[in-house]
């Protein structure tokens, strides 16, 4: 298909050959198809590695074989035989690298010794790992402030690299931990915390198959955590009612053809996965959940009137909830002309929605960034939570809630300390443990981290993983905000754009993958442990030998910055590193949930980290379940963009070949897009109302309203299933237009689904000239 016919036919269903075919391809382009393909078969296995993507869960018991196409080519794209040496950077200046695109630049294999930017030839040049040690702990120790160091992580990170990490800023004296779950969940955290009192998610994955019904809220699993199809697949096939409310008709919640299954590829067949499919405008989610409150309500007065048994779970909530009739006031209080505008759908398909809920027994709701990314986030998911409580739907077999993390750690490394608010009692445990005082300030989060790196309040920054650069928001200000640092550091297996806007010093330390084995200075193999959204926590043990024998491991890595940083004198940081599991006798010693850690991970499937909530046990000041009680938003971006002439509302979202800020491909097949990434989807009435055709050129333009120009341009047309008003494009390409003041309240999570736009046709000449 050429580039100018980038507009295709988009798959029928997920899953099925077309997830073979590209399955194939990615091992074909790792160099490595055959030893890919083998590696594939330790993926999430008892005696294998756990997938390096997303962070679904396992089950707690059994050890089926399971593996999704995004795992294929996370793993293909770890894997790859290509590598990225010295003689690469002698090669070509950082300069001209910044020229190059995501997926041309991690294309290039993976990295194979430690590098030190060279201003002077504007080149890295390879360095030893002493050399890179001394100079990083050196300039640390220069630093006036240790609350003038920013410390990234992603959550790629072991709980193992996760833990030394925060113990060597904590011990440097900082609680300043930016991390991606500042950009992505962090709204999940804050509003569980106030309504259950814990700030995860309550089900198993055996939950799934007891639930009579699951509400899938603003998430699109066929692209970003592709093994919950599997899950949503056989309660669909065993009766199990799916509701999804997503603002785009996504193919991966409609229908999936198992890989698995024989009769499925054989005939080309697939399962039907939503039973009601519901399109909210942007937004609007909140206020979708509190008409289906209101229809609960309703028909529970008429119940119980009519001398019917109450709808109504008045028995849970007397013994296990507070602010129930606040609850209920507010909602009699929200109109139904106020809920129809602000959430875009009909009083009818709400009703049919919450009749759905109300008829089933066991409900699980779950979510993922379509909720979390935007300014009402945090009341929208104790609005999730309000609904949820009315019947009963927490704290029971095959009901709970649910939000979805993205990397496969994301979740672990805030359970074992990444966290810029200094948990209170992790602070008193790690006093104790090491006896001396530890810093209990608030630190800095991802949007406050980049503010002080712009101010001038911060002059040295470390990511452990990740691409800081490309996935925050406000890319043109991220880069101002490196080139103010004295100090910057990445910690990567590839090279990416976060590794090209140096600071006066900068190094890029390249790590092991997850699919490598990790041996000590004795030889012997280490694992490492990861915890996924169902709270389950499983080892993790490497296969593959390592791209290079100068790479160390994370963990090594993080030992080695301290030590020249601290030196010994709390912790023997050498011994860490030389075995971790001396690091999780100390998580077990400190972190409440970790008895017995190095024995029960060792178990096949590993083990279950306790949550209170899911026990009815609630850690709220009122020990028990709190429910929300606030208005509706006054008004969202979606329906401001309506009232204002030619004002879209933008959402950013990953293409199906990519995951995170890590580009496989240039195809999106489940949307019909292909060998692009500059595009925007648009609803064919709104382009109808622009003078736009199909694959008509455009440039998108930020309507934040801080005097800031935010314009991404030469982008192009594709007509979609999207509510009228609404946007939708590929991060990060988009992310220049995500302003870095606007985030949620309470969450400080960036809005990337609700961006005010508006969109300027190209004439002939900019497009010939672009």
């Amino acid at each position: 298909m050429g580039k100018m016919d980038f507009i295709g036919k988009a798959s029928s269903s997920a899953g099925g050959w077309g997830a073979l075919k590209s399955v194939g391809k990615r091992l074909l382009e790792s160099g490595a198809p055959i030893s890919g393909a083998r590696t594939l078969l330790k993926a999430n296995q008892p005696d294998g590695f756990d997938c390096p993507g997303c962070a679904w869960g396992d089950p707690e018991h059994g050890s089926s074989f399971e593996f999704c196409e995004n795992g294929v080519k996370a793993v293909a794209w770890e894997a790859t035989e290509k590598r990225v040496p010295p003689d690469f950077f002698a090669s070509h200046t950082v300069t001209e690298l910044r020229g190059w695109s995501d997926y041309d630049l991690e294309l290039q294999g993976r990295l194979t010794n430690p590098m030190r930017y060279d201003r002077a030839t504007d080149k890295y040049v390879a360095v030893s790992w002493d050399e890179a040690f001394a100079e990083i702990g050196s300039v640390l120790k220069s630093v006036p402030d240790p609350n003038r160091a920013e410390f990234y992580t992603s959550g790629r990170a072991s709980n193992e690299a996760a833990f030394l990490y925060q113990l060597m800023v904590r011990l440097y004296g900082t609680n300043n931990f930016p991390d991606c779950s500042n950009m992505c969940h962090e709204a999940s955290g804050v509003g569980l915390k106030a309504s259950v009192g814990v700030g995860k998610g309550t089900v198993l994955l055996e939950d799934f198959e007891h639930a009579d019904a699951i509400f899938c809220i603003g998430q699109n699993p066929g692209t970003n955590h592709p093994r919950m199809l599997g899950d949503l697949r056989r309660a669909a096939l065993r009766g199990a009612r799916i509701v999804v409310l997503n603002p785009i008709r996504e193919k991966g919640l409609e229908r999936f053809t198992d890989p698995q299954d024989k009769v499925e590829m054989i005939t080309g067949s697939s399962a039907k996965i939503a039973t009601n499919y519901y399109q909210p405008r942007q937004g609007g989610d909140m206020a979708a959940v509190r008409g289906m409150s209101k229809v609960i309500f309703a028909a529970d007065d008429a119940a119980r009137a009519a001398g019917q048994p109450a709808i109504i779970d008045y028995d849970f909530l007397s013994e296990h909830a507070v602010e129930f009739d606040a609850y209920r006031a507010a909602v009699d209080a929200t109109s139904w002309d106020v809920i129809i505008d602000q959430s875009g759908l009909t009083r009818e398909q709400i009703e049919e929605a919450a009749n759905i809920y109300m008829t089933s027994n066991a409900v699980i709701a779950t979510w993922a960034m379509g909720v979390t990314q935007h300014k009402h986030s945090v009341i929208t998911i104790r609005e999730i939570t309000n609904f949820m409580l009315l019947r009963g739907n927490v704290g029971r077999p095959g009901a709970g809630l649910c939000p979805v993390r993205g990397h496969s750690n994301v979740q672990g490394d805030r359970t074992v300390g990444i966290d810029e608010k200094a948990p209170p009692a992790l602070i008193d445990a790690l006093e104790k443990e090491l006896g001396v005082p530890m810093p209990r300030d608030r630190g800095h989060n991802t949007v406050e981290a980049i503010s002080a790196m712009l101010d001038g309040k911060a002059e040295t920054f470390i990511a452990l993983g990740g691409n800081f650069l490309r996935a925050t928001p406000d890319s043109p200000l991220i880069i101002k905000a490196f080139e103010k640092q004295r100090l910057t550091v990445n910690i990567a297996t590839k090279l990416n754009h976060s590794h090209l806007v140096p600071g006066q010093v900068s190094y890029v330390l390249p790590c092991l993958g997850r699919t490598e084995i990790d041996r000590n200075s004795k030889g012997v193999s280490q694992i490492v442990t990861v915890e996924d959204s169902m709270s389950m926590v499983h080892g993790s043990g490497g296969i593959n030998k390592p791209a290079s024998p100068e790479l160390k491991s994370e963990v090594a890595i993080v030992a080695g910055i301290a030590e020249a940083t601290l030196g010994n004198a709390h912790v023997n940081w050498r011994a860490m590193a030389e075995d971790y599991d001396l690091i999780r006798d100390m998580i077990e010693r400190v972190i409440p949930g970790f008895h017995n850690y190095n024995e029960r991970v060792r178990v096949p499937r590993g083990f279950h980290l306790r949550n209170a909530a899911a026990e009815r046990e609630w850690n709220t000041p009122a020990k028990k379940a709190t429910f929300f009680t606030g208005a509706l938003p006054e008004k969202t971006e979606h329906q401001q963009a309506l009232g204002e002439q030619g004002v879209f509302v933008l959402q950013t979202f990953r293409s199906h070949d990519q995951y995170n800020t890590t580009i496989y491909g240039m195809d999106d097949r489940y949307r019909g897009v292909y060998g692009e990434r500059q595009v925007v989807f648009m609803n064919p009435k709104d382009m109808e109302k622009l003078g736009a055709k199909a694959k008509q050129r455009v440039d998108v333009i930020g309507e934040y309203g801080d005097g800031i120009d935010r314009v991404a341009e030469n982008f192009r047309l594709v007509p979609y299933n999207i509510p009228e008003g609404s946007i939708a494009g590929y991060y990060p390409e988009l992310n220049v237009l995500v302003p870095l003041h606007s985030y949620g309240e309470g969450s400080f999570t960036p809005t990337s689904k609700s961006v005010l736009v508006s969109v300027r046709l190209r004439t002939d000449a900019e497009t010939e000239a672009a």
